[in-house]
């Protein structure tokens, strides 16, 4: 095999590799609900909730026994009849705003959605005003008058 044949070989296998491992939930298969359309809701619905202990994954991305309780939780109230929006408000009452991965855009949120592009325009402004600070001092450092220049050159010519 050439070497460019061995290489594309090995992209495409590497490629394939992270497609499926993309694929890999932590749904165990006890958890799967026979209804096809249920189970898609079930999916989209958990995939919008944070797991409270790994806290940087969706209960269906987590192994955890709580995330797997959540899962549950989730599929049960969907059987009972409840809608999308319904199961998600009542596991936010349950376990608070924390648990949902995208927080909700209301009054009690906005510090959330506003702090990080504030702290970052903060830093921009902080950067610029130091930069032209520095600036404006290296302009302030006059030139050595002559007889400065003088005295500099004796001192160095005494080294």
């Amino acid at each position: 095999m050439r070497p460019a044949q061995a290489l594309a070989t090995l992209l495409f296998a590497l490629t394939l590799a992270f497609q499926l491992a993309g694929l890999a939930r932590a749904v165990e298969p006890d958890e799967i609900l026979q209804d096809p359309a249920l189970e898609a809701r079930a999916r989209a619905i958990s995939e919008g909730l944070r797991c409270l202990v790994c806290q940087n994954q969706s209960i269906d991305d987590s192994e955890a026994p709580l995330a797997k309780d959540l899962r549950i939780l989730v599929r049960e109230r969907l059987k009972a009849g409840d809608s999308d929006q319904q199961v998600v408000d009542f596991i936010v009452f349950r376990y608070g705003e924390f648990v949902l991965l995208k927080p909700r855009f209301e009054p009690h949120t906005l510090l959330l959605w506003f702090a990080t592009p504030a702290v970052f325009l903060l830093a921009i402004l902080l950067i610029a005003l130091a930069y032209r600070r520095r600036i404006s001092a290296q302009e302030r450092i006059a030139p050595l008058s002559v007889k400065e220049k003088r005295r500099l050159k004796q001192l160095l010519d005494e080294n």
